[in-house]
This record gives C-alpha cells, structure tokens and sequence, in this order.
C-alpha cells in the first residue's frame, strides 16, 4: 500500500475520531486526509513534478505532519531540515539534494530554493489547495524521502528511502515494538518529529489512536501533559528521560504508559534502572540507523532483565555480526552489526562509492561493533570508527560513558582519545548535568569501578555536548572542539 493510501484508509476507517491534538487545537482522521489532499494537489499545481526533492524545515506540530504526508500523497520526496542547525546546514542539504522547494513554517526565509512557502503563505496553501484527492503512486522502490546520517564522522550523507522501506518499517513496529495498539491509545510526541518520534505517526495512525504533540520538550510539561491526556505510548532520547527524572515527586501510578520507548543513542544501564523505578517495566528499545530507519533490533519490556542488551533481531530482519573479512563471528564475539530486510535504504544519494561499502556481500554495515548471545540477543559495544587504543588496549568510550553516568548529577558524557606521545589515545571524558558538576568529584567516584587504562585522564565539564540532530553526542566535535581550544593556548 502506498504510504497516501494509508492516510486515506485510516481517515476513511476513524472518520471524524480526533486523530492529533496540539495546544488546544484538535484535528480529525478525515480533516488530516482532506489537508494532505490540499496542500499535495497545491504543490503540484506550482509545477513541481513527482519525483522532485522538497524540503521540510518545520518544528513539531500539526502543520509539521500536513506537510510530511502531503509530500508523499502527491510522490515529492520529503528532504528534512532540523529547525535547529545552522544556515550552512541548510544550504548544504538544499544543495545536496537538489531541493526545488522549501516548506517551512518560519514566519520568513530567505534560504535560497526555486520555491520558498513560508509561515501564512504555507498555512494558506494548505487551506486553498484543490480539494481532489491527491494520490501520486510512484513504484514501491522509488525513492520517497530522504534522511540524513548523523555526521559523526563527516558531512552527513543522504539515505534513500522507499515506500518498500517505509512500508517494512511500519510493520516492524507494529509486529513487535507496539504489537496492540488500539483507538484507545494516547501517543505523545515529546521528542522531534522530524527525526525518531515521527516514525511512531503511521502505526498509531493505521490503529486509529490519538496523537498529541508537543511544540518543544519540557520535562515538567512532559509529566503533566501525560498525566492529563493519560498517554499510554511515547518516545524518548536519554538525555529526555534524564531530565524527566530530575523533576520532583515522580509517582507512576499518576501515569498510563504501556509503552514507554526509546533509542536514537545509547542508554546507561544506570539511566534505565532509574526509569525503570520511576515509571515501571514499561521500556522498549529500539535500535536502528539513518540506513535502516529505526528498525535493527527491540527489547521488548519483558526482555529488559538483560541490561546493556539492544534486544533480538526485529522480525522481518536479519542480523548478523561479521569480522573485518565479512565472515560471521561466533556467538559472544564482538565484531560490526550486519543486516539486510527490506526497511533499508535504497542507496545514499549521489554516493555510489559508499554505497558499495555499505552494502558489500548483500549486506548493510552499520559500523556499530557489538556481539550476539546463545539466545539471539545482541549487545552494542560502540562506533566501530570510535574505538581507542590507550597504552595498546582497546577501550571503547560508550563502557567509560556508562561509568561516569552512574555519578549522581551526570546527564550526558562523551568520551575522546587525544593524541599522547605516550599512551597513543589519551582517555578524556566532557559531562554536563547538574549546577555544580565537578569534574574532579566525578573522576573520583569511577577510580576502582574502571580499569586504570579505561579511566579518563581528566573530566572535564560543559553547559551541553553536541549532539546531531537525532539526540546523538557527537564524539567528533567533542574532540575537535578541544583540539582547537588547546591549539589557541
């Protein structure tokens, strides 16, 4: 099914249930259908033609969604823009993809692309659009939208995702990480649409259930808004919960959620434990990338006993953990997590080269070095390419990470190897957290809980870490950051 037959279904199915709620504003299933029809239908009446790349710079909200479903009933490939970054971030992606429209919903913008629909000019394309239905089916292995890698270890490059991918992706979901859902469910959108959080729209969508959406996370708003409109399902990156878990007084039994899910970046067992007390056995990973879109592995709620784990294989992908010759390892030895299944990327966009490594043997590389138990369940070790070598040991940052967020106050970590005449990489940790985070107290407190090779050579501590536009701290930053500082000196 194409992904605009899925928004009219669902619409024709739930009728005028109210399908999402933002600030005082609710939107039925077929008011949603009847906008995408609109705002598609005006798009091409501007002489963009299926095919062409647009891009979406919008916060979170109901417009936000409009225009990502508009987008595909009318078969123009969504390009996203975090609201967040930087002008040359955008101009960098514009270029890249070859955008030939910009939707976003600043008041103005003077980014330059063919066509630029800002703020009212966006809102009233919406509301004037011919009111046809708008159903553009292009094949199911055509491009549909593209996302972005991380840019952990560069310029991020662009992944090509189909209708296939999207398709499998929401089956995924709804096989195994929210396996029963129903009209009676409360999704909150807490976290960006644009990124993670907008994977959960189409499975609560098809089971009619009501989304309500925040504008910008607060985590005090977060309690109250789920206590008042009883979520029972919502998605969330560490540094969210690390923050919801600061606030005061947090009782689970104020709260509905059957269905508390996470990932984007990795969790401290510690963090978990946390939430886990606060809220319940009601955690859910998934693990998965810009290259397969969300979708690796699930821990599902029952399974979390197993900590550290990133779960089994989704059912509908393989996994597999292959050496540096592309051979499968044997169980409990660590090498790169392999998959293949058809949620995955098509290609990166315009990078045939990268392509062809990604991909060799049939197979998608996803660079995270992990290992997999007698039972299927695969444990992440770290970023292949993150890996240091101090005093000839390996030691991989996300283990000393893990370690420094057990520290009371410690919200985010990042640890970097800087170049030591004598060690090769030395260890330094950045955190931040809590007012009055002492760096030397933190180091302290992990002296004996980490081998001496393993344990920062200093902490040192940040307002905030870096982090892409998925939540991810991006190490590489980090690291140049301080490289540059210390150059200045």
């Amino acid at each position: 099914m194409h992904i605009g037959e899925m928004i009219r279904t669902a619409a024709r199915r739930y009728g005028d249930r109210v399908a999402l709620s933002c600030e005082g504003e609710d939107v039925t299933f077929n008011e949603f259908d009847a906008a995408t029809d609109r705002l598609g239908n005006g798009l091409l009446a501007l002489g963009l033609v299926p095919g062409d790349r647009v891009a979406a710079m919008m916060g979170n909200s109901i417009e936000c969604l409009i225009v990502y479903y508009g987008l595909a009933k009318a078969g123009l490939l969504r390009v996203p823009l975090n609201v967040r970054e930087t002008r040359a971030e955008h101009e960098y992606k514009l270029a890249y993809a070859g955008a030939r429209a910009l939707l976003t919903s600043e008041a103005s913008c003077d980014l330059p692309c063919e066509h630029v629909i800002a703020g009212e000019a966006l809102t009233r394309l919406i509301a004037s659009g011919p009111s046809a239905p708008c159903a553009v089916h292009r094949p199911y292995d055509a491009p549909y939208r593209l996302g972005f890698t991380g840019g952990t270890t560069g310029k991020p490059k662009a992944v090509v995702l189909t209708t296939q991918g999207e398709t499998a992706e929401v089956a995924n979901f709804l096989i195994d990480l929210l396996p029963d859902l129903t009209p009676a469910d409360t999704m909150l959108h807490a976290s960006p649409i644009a990124h993670a959080s907008g994977a959960f729209f189409l499975p609560l969508w098809l089971r009619g259930a009501r989304q309500v959406v925040m504008t910008k996370f607060d985590p005090a708003a977060f309690l109250e808004l789920a206590e008042r409109e009883k979520a029972t399902v919502t998605f969330i990156v560490p540094t969210m919960l690390s923050m919801i878990l600061e606030q005061p007084g947090i009782d689970k039994s104020r709260f509905n959620f059957r269905r508390l899910c996470y990932g984007a970046a990795p969790m401290a067992p510690a963090l978990l434990e946390r939430g886990m007390a606060a809220f319940g056995p009601v955690f859910a990973q998934t693990y998965g990338q810009a290259e397969s879109p969300m979708v690796i592995t699930c821990l599902k709620p029952e399974d979390h006993d197993r900590a550290g784990s990133a779960g089994r294989p989704y059912t509908l992908v393989e996994v597999k953990v292959f050496d540096e010759e592309d051979r499968e390892v044997a169980v409990g030895q660590p090498g790169e997590i392999v998959c293949r299944g058809l949620q995955t990327m098509s290609h990166y966009w315009d990078r045939p080269e990268d392509t062809a490594k990604a991909f060799r043997g049939g197979w998608l590389h996803t660079g995270d070095l992990g290992f997999c138990d007698a039972d299927g369940f695969i444990t992440l070790i770290d970023r292949k390419n993150d890996m240091l070598i101090s005093g000839g040991y390996n030691v991989y940052p996300r283990e000393v990470e893990d370690q420094l967020m057990t520290v009371p106050g410690v919200r985010d970590a990042a640890v970097v190897g800087l170049p030591d005449e004598r060690w090769g990489d030395r260890v330094y940790a950045v955190i931040s957290g809590a007012p009055g985070l002492d760096g030397d107290a933190v180091l302290a407190a992990c002296k004996g809980k980490l081998a001496g090779y393993k344990l920062p050579k200093a902490i040192e501590v940040w307002d905030a870490l870096p982090k892409s536009a998925a939540g991810k701290i991006l190490r590489r930053v980090v690291r140049d950051q301080i490289l540059a500082r210390d150059a200045g000196k």
